[in-house]
């Protein structure tokens, strides 16, 4: 068999990069004529308001080149599709806002690129095998080619999302929520590892300008990395990236096991790489923030000297639907810990854990747990943030229960912590918006 074909190019403005990269790796080998082409950005959520993009969206800069190339290739079929995380319930238009707020707009009125939100579009069931299914956005399952514009990073569930991962903005709400699932075998990643079963021909285009260690969202710490890999293969490309992000893809499951169901070695010796070498540009990307040794309490508030609190680390069955509240949480309580102990409290997450013998209070945070644990009866006190998302005035409620008060505003209040978190950018060039507009 001939070797599967990879690109890695440094990037350079205006040089036309995403190009280089394509007709490297001959990407667009599976392109068909007058195809009706999907491209899928990576848009984890969107605020109103400035916040941090860098590592965490895929760039403009690298939308548009792709749109370009797109068209010089003939093609006049193209849609821009995306499911945004919803912050709230309340969140209505996000897609269409972070398409604005892109700049995509540019492209629809100067190229007819359709702008597809996939909360406002049908879902197709889809077989993935071992009698499961998932619940797919139909623009995807009616095209003939999807180009992936996956972000180049880490997560902390899964170690690195990249083209593979980003597939999962593609399923409704219930498909995502049952990537999650607690079942031991048919966990995150045996889901992530069947996701390439959903798609077309493809190409995939890593967007490296900026990459992101502690991923997947605004928390995270970009690099100004100025990397494009491309690949026609979707988990050839993840296989590289996540060698870029310094990371051996046998430890990450699900790409260990996309890569034996489609027949390639982690090793990378099925891969041709052109252009750069994987050595020259690799650079280790940490992929979660550390915890103490019994994963009992984040590292950084055990070195604080916050005692009589247990805030377990979260597993992979922990949806997006928590995740914004869980950093919330931790940041509070961070902020308000003014040296005095907890009474044995702890905060348990996900879908598989049980209250602990010994505690006096366990918080459960987001309906998962809470149903889990409906009918536990003590002896600690139980209190329960229900909801999907959590409620916010539950969430308070239990930061009062253990002396912390807070206003429930403050829980969903996302623009003001992207606005907190924009103050570590200041005074630094490297990290320029201009590659998130059009």
């Amino acid at each position: 068999m001939s070797p599967v074909k990879a690109a890695v190019c440094r990037f350079e403005k205006h040089a036309g990069t995403v190009q280089k990269a394509v007709e490297l790796a001959d990407a667009f080998a599976h392109l068909p004529r007058n195809a009706r082409v999907v491209i899928k950005p990576n848009i984890v959520a969107w605020l109103n308001g400035p916040f941090p993009k860098w590592g965490v969206i895929t760039t403009s800069t690298i939308m548009e080149e792709t749109v370009l190339l797109l068209k010089e290739y003939g093609i006049n079929d193209i849609a821009i599709v995306e499911g945004s995380l919803q912050m709230t319930p309340e969140d209505t238009c996000i897609g269409q806002k972070a398409f604005a707020g892109l700049g995509y707009l540019k492209l629809k009125q100067k190229y007819g690129v359709k702008l597809r939100d996939v909360w406002e579009r049908p879902f197709d069931t889809v077989d993935i095998g071992d009698g499961m299914s998932l619940k797919v956005n139909t623009d995807l399952m009616a095209s003939d080619f999807l180009v992936n514009l996956p972000v180049l990073k880490t997560h902390a569930q899964v170690r690195v999302s990249l083209g593979i991962k980003n597939l999962k903005g593609f399923l409704n709400v219930s498909s995502r929520k049952k990537c999650h699932s607690a079942d031991l075998e048919k966990d995150l990643d045996y889901m992530i590892s069947r996701l390439p079963r959903l798609i077309p021909p493809s190409a995939t285009i890593i967007d490296g300008i900026y990459s992101l260690e502690r991923g997947p969202s605004f928390d995270g710490k970009p690099r100004k990395s100025d990397l494009v890999i491309a690949s026609s293969h979707p988990v050839a490309a993840d296989l590289v990236g996540a060698r870029v992000l310094g990371h051996d893809p046998d430890d990450i499951p699900y790409l260990k096991q996309a890569a034996a169901d489609a027949g390639l070695s982690t090793d990378l010796s099925g891969i041709s790489v052109k252009g750069e070498s994987i050595d020259d540009v690799a650079a280790f990307h940490k992929f979660t923030f550390p915890y103490n040794e019994d994963n009992t309490l984040p590292l950084g508030m055990e070195k604080m000297g916050i005692k009589g609190l247990t805030f377990h680390k979260f597993d992979a069955t922990l949806c997006t639907y928590c995740t914004p509240l869980i950093g919330m949480l931790l940041t509070i309580i961070s902020m308000s810990y003014k040296g005095k102990p907890f009474d044995s409290v702890e905060f348990l997450t996900g879908k598989r854990l049980r209250p602990s013998v010994g505690m006096k209070k366990s918080i459960l945070v987001g309906q998962c747990m809470c149903t889990r644990n409906k009918d536990h009866d003590g002896p600690q006190e139980i209190v329960r943030i229900k909801g999907c998302p959590p409620d916010p005035i539950q969430a308070a409620s239990a930061l009062q229960s253990i002396g912390i008060d807070v206003d429930p505003s403050v829980l969903t209040n996302f623009e003001m912590a992207g606005a907190f978190m924009m103050e570590r950018f200041k005074g630094r060039p490297e990290f320029d918006a201009s590659y998130y507009t059009i």
